[in-house]
């Protein structure tokens, strides 16, 4: 919460009498901390052993894992608005729902037991940050996992350094928002033949033809030159991601095709982050970000004893 209303709530609820300053200072004290904790837990991950190299008396589990990543825009002062990387770690459980499809029972995937990471600044920092938080979560030891985001170069570079032998897949809404933006350039927005062409290409979209449907948008685009580029664009997307639109299979494996456990956290760290005249240092902000993190995860207790007991900076 805001720095003011913990000083409410802590002189009213709690008895303890302390400034919305003090508190402030405390943050920075151990947000600190908490700061070096995490630079340390990326040094030991990356110098773990390579992920091809066999560990002693590691044992495979039966659990599946994931991780997902998306980004969310802070204020900075100075600097204007920024992205908040953001990832999700996650164990899957499958468990009897309906299907949105067909409306029948069926076993689907569910992302539990979810922890979260944040990073402002480079995706190196952050692909690191993410596959600490991975190997604490015993990644290595899951029977299968999965990696799931959006279309972001950054995000598929950070699974190609750290999660290449997963499943990938692209979030399937992300990717419904683009087919629905294909459907509004080659039948035109709010056209009954623009739902009809949409349903259509998503019933193909969910089979795993997003290759056919990059196929015919440039034949769309030659037809409408002054749509020509944003066409070619959507065309570009679905056949760069088209291996990674397979949601029907991914489904029927017993995978999640949605990333909306890290949009969740996206909307938890905005809520802290971007109310109402909000203006943040970027020190201020970045000190925040591990405590709200276990906060989020359920994990604050730990970092606490982690970061009281940790040896002076």
């Amino acid at each position: 919460m805001e720095f003011a209303q913990a000083e409410q709530i802590l002189n009213q609820v709690g008895q303890v009498a302390i400034s919305d300053s003090s508190i402030w200072r405390c943050t920075d004290k151990w947000g600190t901390r908490c700061q070096a904790l995490e630079a340390a837990q990326r040094a030991t991950a990356t110098a773990l052993p390579p992920r091809s190299e066999i560990v002693p008396g590691e044992v495979r589990q039966s659990t599946d894992r994931g991780v997902a990543m998306d980004g969310a825009m802070v204020h900075v002062r100075a600097e204007g608005w920024k992205e908040l990387k953001t990832g999700c770690v996650f164990e899957i459980e499958r468990r009897p729902a309906p299907d949105p499809a067909s409306a029948a029972t069926v076993e689907l995937a569910h992302a539990v037991q979810n922890s979260y990471v944040a990073h402002l600044g480079g995706p190196e920092l952050f692909a690191q940050q993410l596959w600490a938080e991975a190997q604490r979560r015993e990644w290595t030891r899951a029977h299968a996992t999965i990696a799931l985001g959006a279309g972001a170069a950054w995000v598929w570079h950070a699974v190609a350094e750290h999660f290449y032998d997963s499943r990938q897949a692209v979030d399937w809404y992300h990717a419904l928002q683009h087919l629905a933006s294909a459907a509004s350039l080659v039948k035109g927005e709010g056209q009954a033949a623009a739902q009809d062409w949409l349903k259509q290409q998503e019933s193909a979209l969910f089979q795993g033809q997003a290759a056919v449907i990059a196929q015919q948008l440039p034949a769309a685009a030659q037809e409408q030159p002054s749509r020509a580029d944003e066409l070619q664009r959507e065309a570009g997307y679905f056949g760069e991601h088209q291996q990674r639109m397979q949601s029907q299979q991914l489904r029927a494996d017993g995978f999640p095709i949605g990333s909306g456990m890290v949009e969740s956290a996206c909307k938890q760290f905005r809520k802290r982050f971007t109310g109402s005249g909000m203006r943040w240092s970027r020190a201020g902000l970045e000190r925040l970000l591990p405590v709200r993190a276990a906060i989020m995860s359920h994990r604050f207790d730990a970092l606490w004893k982690a970061a009281y007991r940790s040896p002076p900076i």
